[in-house]
């Protein structure tokens, strides 16, 4: 069966869906979900070894959500933004799989951050892959934000307060736009 037509056609589908699977970014998140469970002071039981071996390591300052999955393969999951070409920060998954900070994905959908990700125009295409219409459908990573900010507290804070001025930033340039087409200015 595998050296038939059909066969061939199925085995090549499944390892499409495979690799789909595993550079997807729900397996991200239930790896930072695992690790995140793993350090909290609750005591479970996982029915099944699904993680072994799963960790966020850090190389050259660079961090990677690390894990071997069943024993047999092993998943290595950069986390640096390829916009910033820093550590992912308020990490969002786009409908296409990529990774970036939210700031990152705001700014290369040409939106603000006061608006979201949600207004972005469906012609604005995916950094990485240049898929368009993919920052409607982005995901926060929230186990995975956890992850990091337990994992480099120092670096996360810092993030915290760049990001904070932004925000306030763009929020005060929001209000003021806001106000002025009110007012009829």
């Amino acid at each position: 069966m595998h050296h038939s037509t059909r066969g061939q056609a199925f085995k090549t589908k499944a390892q499409n869906l495979h690799i789909e699977i595993l550079q997807s970014p729900w397996l991200c998140e239930l790896m930072a979900f695992h690790i995140n469970l793993r350090k909290s002071k609750v005591d479970y039981k996982t029915p099944m070894d699904l993680f072994g071996d799963c960790s966020l390591r850090f190389h050259d300052d660079k961090p990677t959500l690390s894990c071997c999955l069943f024993e047999s393969m092993r998943v290595d999951v950069d986390l640096m933004c390829s916009i910033c070409l820093d550590m992912v920060f308020d990490a969002v998954s786009l409908s296409c799989g990529h990774i970036f900070c939210y700031m990152c994905c705001c700014s290369a959908a040409s939106v603000t951050i006061i608006d979201g990700l949600e207004v972005a125009a469906l012609n604005k295409k995916c950094p990485l892959c240049r898929r368009e219409g993919v920052y409607q459908g982005a995901m926060h990573l929230d186990e995975l934000n956890i992850l990091l900010s337990k994992g480099c507290p120092e670096e996360w804070k810092k993030r915290c307060q760049i990001e904070r001025v932004e925000r306030i930033r763009q929020a005060k340039e929001h209000w003021e736009f806001q106000c002025r087409a009110f007012v009829g200015i």
